[in-house]
């Protein structure tokens, strides 16, 4: 699996809502549940994940 970097678009509920900032063909956004993500994550966060493992950038 390949490492991708993604902004927090969006958070409803339980779950985040990534765009994929290393690439510029990708307009869709990946749910996550923020369980997942570092505690501190909020809009407009920058994450790098890999293997289902997230940070802050």
């Amino acid at each position: 699996m390949e490492q991708h970097d993604y902004i927090v678009a969006d958070i409803q509920g339980d779950y985040a809502f990534l765009k994929q900032t290393d690439t510029d063909n990708n307009s869709e956004l990946f749910q996550v549940a923020l369980a997942l993500l570092p505690p501190e994550t909020d809009i407009g966060t920058k994450l790098r994940g890999f293997m289902g493992m997230f940070e802050i950038v």
